[in-house]
């Protein structure tokens, strides 16, 4: 339960921005998002883990991609008219890193109270349990919040952090969503 006492920070409710990925919803807590920008083409980086989709220049800083349907065990994300990267703020090891993570649609941004936050359950998800921070129940469906600091380990978090050195800075900037 402490997962859920985690994403709703000592407040009634709190503010989740929902995503799409597959036919799944998925949520982040919004104090980890940092902006929503339009599906650009990636500059990819040789030598990384699959999930790694490639990296971006975001205002002259190179941002790594993750792609979460590999990371979540499922096949390359499909690039849409809607696909956009939701650039997140992960803590490591007392650090802050910004990454990507490439969504087939972002939805709105929906309040959660604490009372309407069930644990993960402990099997039959899609995805490892260590990844989701609750369910929510939203009118009559469950959005999977993410806990976005553990969907990578401190092992791959340094890959992505190496990924992001190994980027061309001089890579074209996306626009804002």
């Amino acid at each position: 339960m402490s997962e859920v006492n985690d994403i709703v920070s000592e407040q009634e409710s709190s503010q989740f921005l929902t995503f799409l990925l597959g036919d799944e919803s998925y949520g982040l807590n919004l104090l980890r998002v940092k902006e929503i920008i339009e599906y650009a083409p990636l500059t990819q980086v040789p030598m990384v883990p699959d999930y790694i989709a490639g990296v971006i220049n975001l205002r002259g800083s190179v941002i790594p991609v993750i792609d979460v349907s590999i990371r979540f065990g499922g096949d390359v994300a499909e690039i849409s008219k809607r696909s956009c990267i939701v650039i997140v703020e992960v803590n490591c090891n007392g650090e802050t890193l910004e990454m990507g993570v490439q969504v087939d649609e972002v939805h709105e941004v929906i309040n959660i109270h604490a009372g309407e936050i069930e644990p993960p359950p402990a099997f039959g998800t899609r995805i490892r349990t260590d990844f989701i921070a609750g369910m929510g129940k939203v009118k009559d469906k469950f959005v999977v919040l993410l806990n976005i600091d553990h969907v990578l380990s401190l092992e791959e978090l340094t890959v992505v952090e190496s990924a992001a050195r190994k980027g061309n800075a001089d890579i074209e900037e996306p626009a804002t969503v």
